[in-house]
Protein backbone atom coordinates (compact mmCIF):
# COMPACT_ATOMS: atom_id res chain seq x y z
CA UNK A 1 0.00 0.00 0.00
CA UNK A 2 2.76 2.57 0.64
CA UNK A 3 4.54 1.60 -2.79
CA UNK A 4 1.07 1.99 -4.56
CA UNK A 5 0.23 5.25 -2.46
CA UNK A 6 3.59 6.69 -2.68
CA UNK A 7 2.78 9.44 -4.51
CA UNK A 8 -0.14 10.60 -2.73
CA UNK A 9 2.09 10.93 0.19
CA UNK A 10 4.75 12.67 -2.15
CA UNK A 11 2.65 15.53 -3.22
CA UNK A 12 1.40 15.53 -0.51
CA UNK A 13 -2.42 15.27 -1.81
CA UNK A 14 -2.57 12.05 0.64
CA UNK A 15 -3.72 14.98 3.36
CA UNK A 16 -5.47 16.98 1.10
CA UNK A 17 -8.04 14.11 0.01
CA UNK A 18 -8.61 12.97 4.44
CA UNK A 19 -9.66 16.66 4.42
CA UNK A 20 -11.42 17.23 1.62
CA UNK A 21 -15.61 15.69 1.14
CA UNK A 22 -16.42 13.95 -1.65
CA UNK A 23 -18.38 15.75 -4.79
CA UNK A 24 -17.15 14.82 -8.10
CA UNK A 25 -18.91 16.92 -9.90
CA UNK A 26 -16.59 19.34 -7.94
CA UNK A 27 -14.03 18.06 -8.82
CA UNK A 28 -13.65 17.01 -4.80
CA UNK A 29 -12.72 13.66 -4.13
CA UNK A 30 -11.97 13.71 -0.72
CA UNK A 31 -12.74 10.58 1.76
CA UNK A 32 -13.34 12.04 5.05
CA UNK A 33 -17.32 11.32 4.88
CA UNK A 34 -15.79 7.67 4.82
CA UNK A 35 -13.54 8.02 7.51
CA UNK A 36 -16.32 9.15 9.56
CA UNK A 37 -18.74 6.65 8.45
CA UNK A 38 -16.27 3.72 9.11
CA UNK A 39 -15.91 5.09 12.64
CA UNK A 40 -19.34 5.95 13.16
CA UNK A 41 -20.48 2.32 12.29
CA UNK A 42 -17.91 0.56 13.80
CA UNK A 43 -17.95 2.10 17.60
CA UNK A 44 -21.41 1.65 17.75
CA UNK A 45 -21.33 -2.07 16.94
CA UNK A 46 -18.79 -2.39 19.28
CA UNK A 47 -20.65 -1.19 21.97
CA UNK A 48 -23.59 -2.98 21.10
CA UNK A 49 -21.64 -6.05 21.03
CA UNK A 50 -19.27 -6.07 24.15
CA UNK A 51 -22.05 -6.70 26.96
CA UNK A 52 -23.59 -9.56 24.54
CA UNK A 53 -19.75 -11.01 24.32
CA UNK A 54 -19.36 -10.96 27.71
CA UNK A 55 -22.67 -12.17 29.17
CA UNK A 56 -22.38 -14.60 26.64
CA UNK A 57 -18.54 -15.47 27.94
CA UNK A 58 -19.36 -15.74 31.34
CA UNK A 59 -22.00 -17.96 31.10
CA UNK A 60 -20.24 -20.09 28.61
CA UNK A 61 -16.63 -20.19 31.06
CA UNK A 62 -18.58 -20.47 34.48
CA UNK A 63 -21.84 -19.86 34.90
CA UNK A 64 -23.58 -22.49 33.25
CA UNK A 65 -22.87 -26.42 33.58
CA UNK A 66 -20.63 -28.07 31.53
CA UNK A 67 -23.27 -29.60 28.66
CA UNK A 68 -24.68 -26.17 28.71
CA UNK A 69 -21.03 -24.31 28.41
CA UNK A 70 -20.54 -27.09 25.77
CA UNK A 71 -23.19 -26.72 23.60
CA UNK A 72 -22.71 -22.45 23.75
CA UNK A 73 -19.20 -22.54 22.56
CA UNK A 74 -20.44 -24.77 19.66
CA UNK A 75 -23.05 -22.49 18.47
CA UNK A 76 -20.90 -19.75 18.72
CA UNK A 77 -18.31 -21.10 16.63
CA UNK A 78 -20.78 -21.95 14.32
CA UNK A 79 -21.46 -18.42 14.12
CA UNK A 80 -18.07 -17.63 13.33
CA UNK A 81 -17.95 -20.05 10.57
CA UNK A 82 -21.61 -18.25 8.78
CA UNK A 83 -20.28 -15.91 5.47
CA UNK A 84 -20.58 -11.88 6.32
CA UNK A 85 -23.49 -11.98 2.90
CA UNK A 86 -25.73 -14.51 5.18
CA UNK A 87 -25.92 -11.61 7.54
CA UNK A 88 -26.24 -8.86 5.36
CA UNK A 89 -28.87 -11.26 3.43
CA UNK A 90 -31.19 -12.16 6.11
CA UNK A 91 -30.85 -8.04 7.61
CA UNK A 92 -32.12 -6.96 4.15
CA UNK A 93 -35.24 -8.92 4.73
CA UNK A 94 -36.15 -8.94 7.95
CA UNK A 95 -34.65 -6.31 10.03
CA UNK A 96 -34.45 -3.59 7.63
CA UNK A 97 -38.32 -3.57 6.74
CA UNK A 98 -38.73 -3.31 10.75
CA UNK A 99 -36.15 -0.55 11.20
CA UNK A 100 -38.05 1.13 8.43
CA UNK A 101 -41.55 0.62 9.66
CA UNK A 102 -41.00 0.76 13.48
CA UNK A 103 -37.66 2.77 14.62
CA UNK A 104 -35.87 4.69 11.90
CA UNK A 105 -38.24 5.48 9.07
CA UNK A 106 -36.62 6.17 5.52
CA UNK A 107 -35.53 3.57 3.70
CA UNK A 108 -33.98 1.85 6.53
CA UNK A 109 -30.86 1.12 5.34
CA UNK A 110 -28.51 3.52 7.77
CA UNK A 111 -26.11 3.46 10.66
CA UNK A 112 -28.15 1.60 13.10
CA UNK A 113 -28.94 -0.78 10.61
CA UNK A 114 -25.79 -1.65 9.85
CA UNK A 115 -24.15 -1.41 13.41
CA UNK A 116 -26.61 -3.91 14.82
CA UNK A 117 -25.46 -6.72 12.59
CA UNK A 118 -22.15 -6.20 12.37
CA UNK A 119 -22.29 -6.36 16.39
CA UNK A 120 -23.45 -9.62 15.45
CA UNK A 121 -20.89 -10.38 13.38
CA UNK A 122 -18.01 -9.27 15.66
CA UNK A 123 -19.65 -11.03 18.74
CA UNK A 124 -17.85 -14.38 18.35
CA UNK A 125 -14.62 -13.35 17.91
CA UNK A 126 -14.59 -11.23 20.95
CA UNK A 127 -16.13 -14.23 22.82
CA UNK A 128 -13.96 -16.64 21.66
CA UNK A 129 -11.56 -14.02 23.26
CA UNK A 130 -13.22 -13.69 26.56
CA UNK A 131 -13.73 -17.54 27.25
CA UNK A 132 -10.08 -18.01 27.00
CA UNK A 133 -9.05 -15.41 29.19
CA UNK A 134 -11.34 -16.57 31.69
CA UNK A 135 -10.68 -20.57 31.37
CA UNK A 136 -6.62 -19.65 31.35
CA UNK A 137 -7.18 -18.14 34.93
CA UNK A 138 -5.01 -20.92 37.31
CA UNK A 139 -6.94 -23.84 38.12
CA UNK A 140 -4.90 -23.97 41.51
CA UNK A 141 -6.63 -19.87 42.44
CA UNK A 142 -9.91 -21.35 41.14
CA UNK A 143 -10.00 -24.43 43.72
CA UNK A 144 -9.12 -22.17 46.37
CA UNK A 145 -12.12 -20.04 45.83
CA UNK A 146 -14.29 -23.00 45.90
CA UNK A 147 -12.49 -24.35 49.13
CA UNK A 148 -13.41 -21.36 50.60
CA UNK A 149 -16.90 -21.50 49.97
CA UNK A 150 -17.33 -18.57 46.98
CA UNK A 151 -19.64 -19.00 45.05
CA UNK A 152 -19.38 -19.12 40.85
CA UNK A 153 -20.48 -15.19 40.76
CA UNK A 154 -17.65 -14.32 43.32
CA UNK A 155 -15.22 -16.87 41.72
CA UNK A 156 -16.34 -14.86 38.06
CA UNK A 157 -15.65 -11.03 39.48
CA UNK A 158 -12.99 -11.18 42.18
CA UNK A 159 -11.09 -14.26 40.22
CA UNK A 160 -11.58 -14.64 37.11
CA UNK A 161 -12.46 -11.32 35.64
CA UNK A 162 -9.44 -9.60 37.21
CA UNK A 163 -6.96 -11.87 35.78
CA UNK A 164 -8.85 -12.12 32.28
CA UNK A 165 -8.57 -8.28 31.58
CA UNK A 166 -6.03 -8.58 28.82
CA UNK A 167 -7.94 -10.88 27.07
CA UNK A 168 -11.18 -8.94 27.05
CA UNK A 169 -9.44 -5.71 26.39
CA UNK A 170 -7.38 -7.68 23.36
CA UNK A 171 -11.00 -9.07 22.06
CA UNK A 172 -12.21 -5.80 22.43
CA UNK A 173 -9.44 -4.21 20.08
CA UNK A 174 -9.52 -7.42 18.04
CA UNK A 175 -13.19 -6.90 17.54
CA UNK A 176 -13.01 -2.88 16.61
CA UNK A 177 -10.05 -4.17 13.90
CA UNK A 178 -12.74 -6.55 12.29
CA UNK A 179 -15.70 -4.02 12.57
CA UNK A 180 -13.57 -1.78 10.57
CA UNK A 181 -12.55 -4.11 8.16
CA UNK A 182 -15.99 -5.49 7.16
CA UNK A 183 -17.26 -4.62 3.60
CA UNK A 184 -20.56 -6.48 3.14
CA UNK A 185 -22.37 -5.54 5.99
CA UNK A 186 -22.18 -1.69 5.07
CA UNK A 187 -22.12 -2.06 1.24
CA UNK A 188 -25.41 -3.73 1.78
CA UNK A 189 -27.11 -2.39 5.33
CA UNK A 190 -25.60 1.31 5.70
CA UNK A 191 -27.16 3.13 2.54
CA UNK A 192 -23.67 4.24 1.17
CA UNK A 193 -24.46 8.07 1.35
CA UNK A 194 -21.65 9.95 1.03
CA UNK A 195 -22.28 12.55 3.43
CA UNK A 196 -21.01 12.66 6.34
CA UNK A 197 -23.34 11.22 9.46
CA UNK A 198 -24.72 13.57 11.91
CA UNK A 199 -27.12 10.44 13.88
CA UNK A 200 -27.20 7.18 14.28
CA UNK A 201 -30.44 6.85 11.36
CA UNK A 202 -28.28 8.60 8.86
CA UNK A 203 -27.07 6.75 5.65
CA UNK A 204 -23.23 6.30 5.83
CA UNK A 205 -20.03 4.76 3.51
CA UNK A 206 -17.52 3.11 5.08
CA UNK A 207 -13.46 3.13 3.50
CA UNK A 208 -14.40 -0.28 2.82
CA UNK A 209 -17.48 0.59 1.33
CA UNK A 210 -15.99 3.35 -0.97
CA UNK A 211 -12.89 0.92 -2.14
CA UNK A 212 -15.34 -1.80 -3.78
CA UNK A 213 -17.80 1.10 -5.23
CA UNK A 214 -15.59 3.54 -6.62
CA UNK A 215 -14.79 2.17 -10.24
CA UNK A 216 -12.41 4.57 -12.31
CA UNK A 217 -11.12 4.10 -15.92
CA UNK A 218 -8.53 6.88 -15.55
CA UNK A 219 -5.67 5.49 -13.39
CA UNK A 220 -4.33 8.75 -12.85
CA UNK A 221 -7.45 11.04 -11.53
CA UNK A 222 -8.44 11.74 -8.08
CA UNK A 223 -11.47 9.51 -7.92
CA UNK A 224 -8.82 6.69 -8.52
CA UNK A 225 -6.37 7.86 -6.16
CA UNK A 226 -8.76 8.42 -3.01
CA UNK A 227 -9.36 4.41 -3.24
CA UNK A 228 -4.98 3.98 -2.23
CA UNK A 229 -5.72 6.70 0.40
CA UNK A 230 -8.54 4.83 2.11
CA UNK A 231 -6.57 1.57 1.50
CA UNK A 232 -3.50 3.60 3.62
CA UNK A 233 -5.73 4.64 6.05
CA UNK A 234 -7.05 0.59 6.94
CA UNK A 235 -3.60 -0.45 6.42
CA UNK A 236 -2.85 1.68 9.30
CA UNK A 237 -5.70 0.82 11.20
CA UNK A 238 -4.75 -2.36 11.05
CA UNK A 239 -1.54 -2.61 12.25
CA UNK A 240 -2.32 -0.18 14.82
CA UNK A 241 -4.30 -3.24 15.87
CA UNK A 242 -1.57 -5.78 15.65
CA UNK A 243 0.76 -3.75 17.72
CA UNK A 244 -2.11 -3.66 20.54
CA UNK A 245 -2.45 -7.51 20.81
CA UNK A 246 1.52 -7.86 20.67
CA UNK A 247 1.57 -5.66 23.65
CA UNK A 248 -1.57 -7.00 25.04
CA UNK A 249 -1.11 -10.39 24.33
CA UNK A 250 2.75 -10.12 25.60
CA UNK A 251 1.51 -8.50 29.03
CA UNK A 252 -1.08 -11.32 29.56
CA UNK A 253 1.73 -13.97 29.19
CA UNK A 254 4.07 -11.82 31.75
CA UNK A 255 1.10 -11.47 33.93
CA UNK A 256 0.88 -15.61 33.80
CA UNK A 257 4.06 -16.00 34.16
Amino acid sequence: MLFLGWPLLWGGQFFHLIAEEWSPDRGLYGIFPMVTGSIAIALPALCISLPISLGTSFVAATLAPPPLRRGLLTMVRFMAGVPTVIYGFVAVFLLVPFMREQITGGSGLNILTASIILALLIAPTMIVFFVDGLSSVEKGSCLAVDALGGTKVQKLLYLQLPQALPAIVAGMVMGLGRAMGDTLISLMLAGNSIAIPHTAIDSGRTLTAHIALVIAADFASMEFKSIFAAGIILYVFASVVVVLLRLLTGMSMRRAG
